[in-house]
């Protein structure tokens, strides 16, 4: 028998043929689902502990490769600055170091608005040395560098159903102290209690009632659920559209250089960083 018979009535022909061309580890990696693990970054995220939308809208937004990891921090009593003292929001904190994440996002607005932008710097320098060197991100600052990254200083505001009289108020002061000029500062009505917000309800409410000389439009409240409504308002309202979530993580996402990747979540990801 010829040496090439006798190699294929063996089947030493098919392992030749395999051993001489290995399957590539793309094409074993075919067989794999996306698992949500993250291999660019992790987040971490601070939220209140009833509080489902800061993560959810996270995850909707981050690109592939990034992951959110929420620790959630028990209620200490009215709302306000008291969400950002020890020790609930110190002991999530130092949950969230085990992660090992690229940065701390804040979910939480309010506190912000309570303490004012002078001792809210403060607080956050506070929290990043508890989390021993990783950078914590505060709502609002995130949305003072969006803004000025959007060359924008008119502003209209609007705030959760929920929110009080004095929240609100302390929003309007907030964002005059940082030197905007605040056209409007509003709550979403009707008013009501904590609840989920049909991202049409807010489309309606915000197409309807943001002044034409507004620059831009701020979404406050982490848990106000938004993103999904603010690539239709930009289309409508011809003008940014930011929103709590939005602005915390595209801070995070600018910081890795990943900013771009996010397309369908409003024109601040568009823009190139600084």
């Amino acid at each position: 028998m010829q040496r090439r018979d006798f190699i294929i009535s063996t089947g030493l022909g098919a392992f030749g043929a395999s051993t001489a061309r290995p399957r590539s580890v793309e094409a074993q990696d075919v067989r794999w689902q996306y698992d949500g693990k993250g291999t660019i970054a992790r987040f971490g995220v601070l939220t209140p502990d009833f509080d489902p939308v800061p993560e959810s809208e996270m995850w909707a937004m981050v690109p592939r490769g990034v992951s959110i990891h929420a620790a959630r921090v028990a209620r200490s009593g009215a709302p306000g600055a008291r969400f950002v003292e020890p020790p609930h929001v110190d002991d999530a904190v130092d949950r969230l170091v085990e992660l090992a994440p690229r940065a701390i996002l804040l979910g939480y607005t309010s506190s912000s608005y309570a303490l004012g932008a002078e001792a809210d710097g403060r607080v956050r320098a506070r929290l990043e040395q508890r989390a021993k060197g990783i950078p914590v991100i505060f709502t609002c600052q995130a949305a003072t560098t969006a803004l000025r990254h959007l060359n924008v200083r008119r502003i209209s505001i609007v705030h959760p159903p929920w929110w009080s009289d004095a929240s609100n108020n302390e929003g309007m002061k907030y964002w005059r102290d940082t030197g905007f000029d605040v056209l409007q500062c509003t709550r979403l009505e009707p008013l009501r209690s904590f609840s989920e917000v049909a991202a049409a309800e807010v489309f309606e409410y915000v197409n309807d009632h943001t002044p034409r000389a507004a620059e831009a439009v701020f979404i406050g409240g982490n848990g106000l659920r938004a993103v999904g409504a603010i690539r239709a308002l930009e289309a409508r309202l011809h003008k940014p559209v930011l929103s709590a979530n939005q602005v915390v993580l595209w801070e995070a996402l600018l910081a890795i250089g990943e900013s771009e990747t996010v397309t369908r979540y409003g024109s601040i990801f568009s823009k190139p960083g600084a």
